[in-house]
C-alpha cells in the first residue's frame, strides 16, 4: 500500500520529533476536552436553573454538536492526510473560542445550539482524534509510546477542569464562567498549536495508480467484517462511556451530594484514566488486539454496574470510580490503536476518521439519550445498569465476529 506514512515505519529512517510537539498537544488537550467537554456537566444546573431551558433540551444542543462533530471528523481526518495538523488544529481553537463566545452569550436556545454545533466543528479539529494523526504520522514506532503519554495527559482534563469550573461559579455566573473559559482556551491552544506543530508533515501521495490502489485497500478495509464489527462495538462503548461521563455528576447530586463534592468526584474518575492508560502498554504487549478489547470493555462494563450500585460511603464510590475511569482511559488507547494494530499506519487519518465516526454520532446522542433513558429507566442509578449491559455487548460484538474467523476445529480447541 503506498501512502505516505509508509516510511515512518522503518527502523532508523524514522526523522527525531521535537520535545515541544508531545508538550503541546499534551498541554493543549488537558485545556481543549476540559472547556469544550467537561465543563458542561459542572454548568448544567446553573444553565437549567438561570434560562428555564429542561436537562433535555440543554444537552439536546450539546448532542447538535457532536452530531456536528461527527460529520466534520471524516473531513477533518482527510485534511489531516494532506495537509497535517498545525492549520487544521490552530484554527479548530480559533474557532473553538469564538464557539464558546457564542454559547455563554447566546439570548435564547436555538442560538445556544447554533453555538454549540460550531463548537462540534472545532471539536473535531482540536480534541484527540487531530492529536492522534499527528502522534501516529510523527512518531512511527515509538507511536504508542507518545499516545500513552498524549493519554495520561488528556485524562486530566476533568480532574483540573471539572473543580475548576464549579470554583468559577461561585465568582460568576455560568455565562461568565465560560467567557473565563473561552479566553483559557484561546490564550493557550491557538498559540501553542501554531508554534509548536511545526515539523514537516508527510508529502499526500501523487494522484497515480499508487493512490488508487491505496483508495482500493482502504474500501477493502472499511468493508471488512472487522472493521464493521470493530466499529459498531467502539460505537457503542463510547457512547456508554461518555453518557455514564455526562451523567456522574447528576447521579451523585441525585444522592444527595453537593455539587463541589460531585466535581470532584468527576474529577477524581479522570484521574482513574491514568491508571489505564498506564496499564495499557504492558497489557498490550502480552495480549492480542481482540483479547485486549474485550478485557478492556468487560471492565468497564462491570464498573459502570458498580457505580449504579455503590451509593457510599464516600471512600468506596471514589475508589470505584477510579477503576471506572481506568477502564475509561484504557479505552481511549484502544480507539487510538485500533487502525494501526490491525491495519498498519498508513492513510491512519481517513482510516480512524471513518471508523470514529459512529462513535462521534453515539457520544452526539449520548447528553439526549441519557436524559431520556434516566426518565425511562426510573432513574440516573437505573440509568448506568442499562449502560453496563451495552457496553458488555461491545464486548461480545468483538469476540463474535474474532469467533466467527476461526475454522471450526480451532473454536473447538479454544473452550
Amino acid at each position: 500500500m503506498a501512502t505516505r506514512t509508509a516510511p515512518l515505519e522503518t527502523a532508523g529512517t524514522h526523522p527525531p520529533v521535537p520535545r515541544r510537539v508531545l508538550v503541546a498537544l499534551c498541554a493543549t488537550q488537558i485545556t481543549s476536552w476540559g472547556v469544550l467537554f467537561y465543563a458542561l456537566p459542572v454548568l448544567l444546573g446553573d444553565i437549567t436553573a438561570d434560562t428555564g431551558w429542561s436537562t433535555a433540551a440543554v444537552m439536546g444542543a450539546f448532542s447538535a454538536g457532536l452530531a456536528a462533530s461527527a460529520l466534520a471528523g471524516i473531513v477533518v481526518g482527510h485534511l489531516l492526510d494532506r495537509r497535517g495538523p498545525r492549520l487544521v488544529m490552530t484554527a479548530g481553537s480559533a474557532l473553538a473560542a469564538v464557539a464558546l463566545v457564542g454559547v455563554a452569550t447566546a439570548p435564547n436556545l436555538w442560538t445556544f445550539t447554533a453555538a454549540w454545533i460550531l463548537a462540534g466543528v472545532a471539536q473535531a479539529a482540536v480534541l484527540y482524534k487531530p492529536a492522534f494523526a499527528a502522534i501516529t504520522a510523527w512518531y512511527g514506532p515509538k507511536r504508542v509510546q507518545a499516545l500513552t503519554v498524549l493519554t495520561l495527559a488528556g485524562g486530566l482534563a476533568s480532574t483540573v477542569y471539572a473543580p475548576f469550573t464549579a470554583y468559577l461559579t461561585t465568582h460568576f455566573d455560568w455565562r461568565g464562567v465560560y467567557l473565563v473559559l473561552a479566553a483559557i482556551l484561546a490564550a493557550l491552544t491557538i498559540p501553542a498549536h501554531a508554534i509548536a506543530l511545526d515539523p514537516p508533515w508527510p508529502q499526500a501521495p501523487a494522484e497515480t495508480g499508487g493512490d488508487a490502489a491505496t483508495a482500493l485497500d482502504r474500501r477493502t478495509i472499511i468493508t471488512s467484517p472487522t472493521f464493521i464489527a470493530l466499529a459498531a462495538a467502539i460505537a457503542l462503548a463510547a457512547f456508554t462511556m461518555s453518557t455514564s461521563n455526562l451523567y456522574l455528576v447528576p447521579l451523585m447530586t441525585g444522592r444527595g451530594t453537593d455539587t463541589a463534592t460531585a466535581a470532584w468526584v468527576l474529577g477524581i474518575c479522570g484521574a482513574g484514566q491514568l491508571l489505564g492508560r498506564i496499564a495499557h502498554a504492558p497489557i498490550a504487549i502480552r495480549t492480542g488486539p481482540t483479547v485486549r478489547a474485550v478485557a478492556i470493555l468487560a471492565i468497564g462494563a462491570a464498573t459502570t454496574l458498580a457505580t449504579a450500585l455503590i451509593a457510599g460511603p464516600l471512600g468506596l464510590v471514589f475508589a470505584t470510580v477510579v477503576l471506572l475511569g481506568a477502564a475509561r482511559g484504557a479505552f481511549t488507547l484502544l480507539d487510538a490503536t485500533a487502525i494501526t494494530d490491525r491495519w498498519g499506519p498508513n492513510g491512519y487519518g481517513t482510516l480512524h476518521g471513518i471508523l470514529s465516526a459512529p462513535a462521534t454520532i453515539a457520544i452526539a446522542l449520548s447528553p439526549w439519550a441519557g436524559a431520556h433513558l434516566t426518565a425511562w429507566t426510573g432513574g440516573t442509578p437505573q440509568m448506568f445498569t442499562l449502560l453496563a449491559a451495552i457496553t458488555a455487548l461491545a464486548a461480545a460484538i468483538i469476540l463474535a465476529e474474532r469467533l466467527a474467523k476461526r475454522p471450526l476445529g480451532v473454536r473447538a480447541a479454544a473452550k
